[in-house]
């Protein structure tokens, strides 16, 4: 029992800093979309479904951390693994946008399949892909991040940004004793 406390815990503990990331992202993608819609304000209801939409991906994303195929340019340049996991990221967020576009048109013709014919014609589609450019953007920043700390450690990013003066150089974290 204890064990499994110990991993409950420790996955906790993982989920909350991309949880985090992307509860505030969801939530300015949220309020970009009231402002494009002319409205001036976050409602509960959106705000509520950008606070789910975090808690999914979240979780979401240690999965897919944890996959080989999102580590499949880890040893290239930085670059490399951060555009791929950028794509990952950029595939899924396309597939939750497009369920969140999708669930409200279920709810309105009773069905998925009538939903899903209604779904090119009433969704707005410069306003989808608005959205989708600002969450893009950001799913660029998380991976970034992901990759940079994977690489030089969380001790090191942490003292680059959070300390004055110089940070003592120990090499890539994979490479460290």
């Amino acid at each position: 029992m204890k064990r499994v406390i110990c991993v409950i815990v420790k996955e906790i503990k993982e989920a909350i800093p991309p949880t985090l990331f992307f509860l505030v992202a969801f939530h300015v993608a949220a309020f970009i979309r009231a402002l494009t819609e002319e409205a001036y304000g976050i409602t509960p209801e959106a705000s509520t479904l950008a606070t789910i939409g975090a808690l999914i991906v979240g979780k979401t994303s240690l999965i897919v951390n944890h996959l080989a195929v999102s580590n499949l340019f880890s040893r290239g340049p930085l670059i490399y693994g951060i555009l791929w996991k950028t794509l990952i990221f950029s595939l899924l967020a396309t597939l939750f946008q497009g369920a969140e576009e999708l669930i409200p048109l279920v709810a309105k013709y009773g069905s998925i399949r009538g939903g899903a014919a209604h779904l090119f014609e009433e969704v707005v589609w410069t306003r989808f892909w608005a959205n989708h450019i600002v969450l893009l953007l950001f799913v660029f920043i998380y991976s970034l991040a992901v990759e940079v700390i994977r690489v030089y450690g969380a001790a090191k990013v942490k003292a680059v940004f959070f300390t004055r003066g110089p940070v003592q150089s120990a090499g890539p974290a994979e490479h460290r004793a």
